[in-house]
């Protein structure tokens, strides 16, 4: 067949959960696809939920996504003939991909990384097209969903030229407010009489770092606080008067200083960032499940005081390293994982979820991104069910519901797969020395492997060098092998042929010195009916000596 030039582009909208019961609340926009629910947050989780602002309709934006791939003169195009002819009906469906990626040879100039070159586009997109279809009508695979049911929620700009006459008057009157406040020391608890009449400059007050009406950082933060009340200024300068005093009852400049302990950076930790920038959040409820960490976190009032202050304190140190300045990126993309989590059933964690949701819905507007929850078990779309009237348009087009298999799919919507750690199908080695040749820094390249298909990456070198790799196929259950050809002919086993399956280590890595000018070729097989996604990335590292 004819070659197809393969574009990275965001995963299909693939989800598997059961089913929601019927009474859960339907969204004002277009229903979601069934593999995709708006669900309530999960306990813990480092942001609040609004359950007080107006619904409003919010169009849903078109997912954009744009990505650069290994290195500037690389692209990687596909090919698919029989593997075998004359095979029975079903096996003469197998076919093989070749993807071939070429290191031209450089100009002597060039540096050693530079010399890559490009294959051309060859096909059509009608072509690509048809050939897309034929394998949905033989093996059943998920049903394509347009993106916009994953991205219904669209951040309002923090511009002041993008916002309304209505917005900018709303604010205006707001500043007024909180400027009356700080000349009187409303938010220091100082009283009038304590506050010289004749005061020109009012005390500098900081919230997240940020000094209030001294540059244009603090009109996003009172932008927050006027969208968490629908832009009514009175309820918003309350809120914002409320969490003043709270923060000072609660002592949370001081809070952050401390040091609190580690024991708990497994259950919540920032890595990575998503494709627009967002710092990513992952909440790892599963890991409560170690009955002596519950214990050491729930067990009493005290223990349950000492988990809160850590969370507000985690809280406040990943807020304090947003960009707060008009256009940048100052709210956190969250995950929250299900697997394992603990039932409704228990007391001690119900007590501690009370809690810090009400800290966290009066107290922190308007930082979350999105909103994406994995592994979700069939108990929380029952509790879902009984909270949904209560919660607003706003909030839940916030959300978006994976099933266990369709985990890395829906990440890689949102997060590119360097940025996703190993345990959700990602190649994020940051915290990992299993391969310290790659890091965040280093794009990973997606290739989709066809049911009853033979995917063959083909890295021509010409250049004497080492070549490093690393790969993975979310889930396994395919056959991999690599292998050098040099351009005389014979052929090198790198690795052999070995059947992969989950409980595998999740991510191979491997390296080659290139001594005679050649080829490498990697090779996935996949003999089951489901489609598979393939990642892998590598560079040259030229020889020494």
């Amino acid at each position: 067949m004819a070659d197809e030039t393969l574009r990275t582009c965001p995963p299909e909208a693939t989800v598997d959960p059961p089913p929601p019961p019927s009474t859960v609340e339907e969204v004002e926009t277009p229903p979601p696809p069934q593999e995709e629910y708006p669900i309530f947050e999960p306990p813990l989780a480092s942001v609040a939920l609004d359950v007080q602002e107006k619904d409003t309709a919010l169009p849903s934006p078109q997912l954009e996504v744009e990505e650069e791939k290994l290195i500037d003169a690389v692209t990687i195009t596909q090919k698919e003939t029989p593997l075998v002819p004359t095979l029975s009906s079903v096996a003469s469906s197998l076919t093989e991909e070749h993807v071939t990626v070429t290191a031209a040879a450089p100009v002597s100039s060039q540096p050693l990384a530079a010399a890559l070159a490009v294959p051309q586009e060859s096909d059509s997109p009608k072509t690509q097209s048809k050939e897309s279809i034929e394998p949905e009508k033989e093996y059943p695979v998920e049903k394509k969903k347009a993106p916009e049911s994953f991205a219904s929620f669209k951040e309002e700009s923090n511009k002041l030229s993008d916002l309304s006459n209505s917005e900018l008057k709303t604010l205006e009157e707001f500043k007024l407010l909180v400027q009356e406040a700080l000349t009187n020391g409303v938010f220091t608890a100082a009283s009038p009489s304590e506050t010289s009449v004749t005061t020109t400059t009012p005390e500098e007050v900081s919230i997240w770092g940020i000094p209030l009406l001294k540059d244009d950082r603090s009109d996003v933060i009172l932008l927050k606080f006027l969208r968490a009340r629908d832009f009514k200024v009175k309820e918003s300068f309350a809120m914002l008067t409320n969490t003043m005093k709270w923060r000072r009852d609660f002592n949370v400049d001081e809070l952050v200083k401390e040091d609190l302990g580690d024991y708990l950076e497994k259950v919540v930790f920032m890595q990575g960032h998503d494709k627009e920038g967002h710092p990513v959040c992952y909440n790892v409820y599963g890991e409560f499940q170690n009955k002596e960490l519950y214990a050491k976190t729930f067990s009493d009032e005290e223990k349950r005081n000492t988990f809160l202050r850590w969370r507000i304190q985690f809280l406040e140190r990943s807020i304090r390293k947003l960009d707060f300045n008009p256009g940048g990126v100052n709210t956190i993309f969250q995950i929250s994982d299900l697997k394992n989590s603990p039932g409704p059933g228990k007391r001690e964690l119900r007590i501690a979820t009370k809690q810090a949701l009400h800290i966290l819905q009066d107290n922190y507007p308007e930082f979350v991104a999105k909103q994406v929850f994995i592994n979700v078990p069939w108990w929380y779309l029952a509790f879902y069910t009984m909270i949904s009237p209560f919660l607003t348009q706003r909030t839940k087009s916030k959300f978006v519901f994976a099933g266990p298999s369709k985990t890395a799919d829906t990440l890689f919507k949102y997060i590119a797969p360097e940025q996703v750690p190993t345990q959700y199908g990602g190649l994020s080695v940051d915290f990992c020395e299993c391969n310290p040749e790659f890091t965040v820094d280093d794009p990973v390249t997606e290739i989709t492997v066809k049911p009853a298909t033979k995917q063959i990456v083909e890295i021509i070198v010409n250049e004497k060098c080492t070549l490093v790799w690393e790969l993975r196929v979310v889930g396994w259950e395919v056959s991999y092998s690599a292998e050098y050809v040099p351009n005389s002919g014979y052929t090198v086993i790198i690795e052999k042929t070995r059947k992969l399956l989950p409980s595998d280590e999740p991510v191979i890595s491997n390296n080659f010195n290139i001594n005679e000018l050649g080829k490498i070729l990697l090779t996935i097989n996949n003999p089951t009916a489901k489609k598979k996604k393939l990642l892998y990335r590598f560079k040259v590292v030229p020889c020494i000596g």
